[in-house]
């Protein structure tokens, strides 16, 4: 359980570079020249949590699962992708997969490195990259609106569609579609520029603690996004020490975060996500739901069946979990509770659902 996040750029920023470092692999090839990356690489990388481990050992489960988080390495775009250019029509289809966008800018100066338009300018490459998924996004509504697909639809339908092809076309603003049926029915034609995104400036060693002019002008152009500075060659450094000496290598450069801790954080506060835990002898296990998610739905992502035979929640906070050692004792004191199904699951809730069998 946890998030899908796709990391796109143009050519050479560093995207495969980031991705073996967040996922402690060399599975992405790393090299000088554009398109690189041929086919998206994946990878899976549990969430660390001090909550789950120390879950894990009150309870001395056989088995300690984390949440988790998929990375998508997809291919460098170019201007012109939306209609075929470099590899873009194949690579696009890739983006509609993932719950949030990393774009990925480059922002350090490097002789060495070649850049796809020469010049280094972060802005314009983050526009390029958004320009053309919206004009994907374009091209995907005309489709769904051929005659042979209007006969599939309601009048309403084609009305709800021709007025997102009338936006995507003036201002590319999608995000005041409040209904949530709208809101699913774009989700479901595969729209990109409705995803939540982060800008990922990648900066070189010097620039990793304060950023740099590149990164400030980005703050200043995009200031309602979130933004991340990160060091791809420092991230790859760091996936090649041991644990115990990756603490004082960071020290050492200033760094209080790794790149992964960040954009764990980051994702679950632009996807408005949050935890609970299952804990027993058998296993210890996180799990990851929207906020204010009720118990009845939260029991729904362990199984279904769960959801729709439910009684009730039995739940205990964290804190209260490991101050007391355990449910039983927690329970003996007053703190365990027993929710409905409204109740709204908070984070750090160990949780106990009791169902029809």
């Amino acid at each position: 359980m946890g998030f899908k996040c796709g990391i796109v750029g143009l050519p050479n920023v560093g995207k495969s570079t980031l991705f073996n470092a967040l996922t402690s692999s060399k599975n992405a090839q790393a090299a000088n020249f554009p398109f690189c990356t041929i086919d998206p690489n994946i990878g899976i990388v549990d969430i660390p949590d001090v909550r789950l481990d120390r879950l894990h050992q009150i309870s001395k489960s056989k088995n300690k699962i984390n949440a988790n988080i998929t990375f998508v390495d997809i291919a460098g775009l170019v201007k012109g992708a939306s209609k075929g250019e470099g590899l873009g029509n194949k690579f696009l289809s890739h983006i509609r997969e993932v719950d949030a966008i990393v774009h990925l800018v480059r922002c350090f100066d490097s002789e060495n490195i070649q850049h796809v338009n020469k010049n280094i300018d972060p802005i314009n490459d983050l526009e390029t990259i958004k320009t053309e998924i919206l004009l994907a996004d374009i091209n995907q509504v005309e489709k769904k609106l051929q005659k042979n697909m209007k006969k599939k639809m309601t009048s309403k339908e084609i009305e709800f569609l021709e007025e997102v092809l009338n936006r995507l076309n003036k201002s590319g603003d999608l995000n005041d579609f409040s209904d949530n049926e709208k809101q699913k029915t774009l989700r479901e034609i595969g729209l990109i520029s409705i995803k939540p995104y982060i800008i990922v400036s990648n900066v070189d060693e010097r620039d990793v603690k304060n950023g740099n002019n590149y990164t400030k002008k980005l703050k200043e152009k995009f200031p309602g996004q979130k933004h991340i500075v990160i060091c791809a060659d420092i991230e790859d450094q760091i996936t090649d020490l041991k644990t115990d000496e990756r603490a004082d290598y960071m020290q050492n450069i200033g760094l209080q975060k790794t790149g992964l801790d960040q954009l764990i954080i980051t994702g679950y506060e632009l996807l408005n996500l949050t935890t609970f835990f299952t804990s027993g002898p058998e296993e210890t296990k996180a799990w990851t739901i929207k906020k204010n998610t009720n118990a009845q739905d939260a029991s729904g992502v362990i199984h279904s069946d769960f959801q729709k035979n439910f009684i009730r929640a039995e739940t205990v906070s964290f804190e209260d979990f490991e101050k007391y050692g355990g449910a039983e004792k927690a329970k003996e004191n007053g703190k365990l509770r027993v929710e409905g199904k409204d109740y709204l699951v908070r984070d750090g809730d160990v949780l106990f659902f009791r169902v029809n069998v």
